[in-house]
């Protein structure tokens, strides 16, 4: 786990820890020091930890402009347990849509699995957005996780599936993969 790091090449255009409107903004990092364990697993020190035990994120990319964030996850997504969607809904989604972002892009490919709990802050999170004529999509799922979240009738707050399940973003610069995300969610809105 500790070798596994958040996408980098998106550094040029963005870092999270430099933005004012960033629930991390002033965060340092450490490149040798393992601060954050996942069970008895150490994880990457550039995971950013808001709150969960087991499930750690990354701001690659956020735009005020266009509205718009990249948010990648790593872990168990647990809120059977940990309340993982109530972390962070409060503390980071209510930040950025603060400052405006009402379209989120969450990269789930190092998201081991889902346990689900109510569904009371998707459904919050889901009507937020769409009242700003925001989305929220999930990209690059595991198959057994898109599964879990089905069974817990999450799927119905993301648009996810289909073309999402195979996104090869790390070609693209953050507008180019926002680009090819949005018109894919148009055409499933449409």
């Amino acid at each position: 786990m500790h070798s596994i790091e958040p996408y980098y090449n998106w550094r040029g255009f963005y870092i999270a820890s430099d933005d004012i409107q960033s629930p991390f903004y002033g965060r340092i990092y450490s490149e040798f020091e393992f601060t954050d364990f996942m069970y008895n697993y150490a994880i990457h020190p550039q995971w950013d930890n808001f709150g969960s035990p087991t499930l750690f994120m990354k701001i690659l990319y956020a735009d005020y402009e266009e509205g718009f964030a990249v948010l990648e996850f790593i872990g168990e997504w647990n809120d059977a347990v940990n309340n993982d969607i109530m972390l962070l809904k409060r503390d980071v989604i209510e930040t950025l849509m603060q400052a405006g972002i009402n379209k989120f892009i969450l990269i789930g490919e190092n998201i081991l699995n889902f346990h689900g709990s109510d569904d009371c802050y998707y459904e919050e999170w889901f009507e937020e957005v769409e009242d700003e004529l925001g989305w929220m999509c999930m990209v690059n799922l595991r198959d057994h996780v898109v599964d879990e979240l089905k069974e817990e009738n999450i799927d119905q707050y993301f648009i996810m599936g289909g073309e999402l399940e195979e996104v090869v973003w790390r070609t693209m610069t953050p507008i180019q993969f926002y680009e090819k995300i949005s018109n894919y969610v148009m055409k499933r809105l449409g």
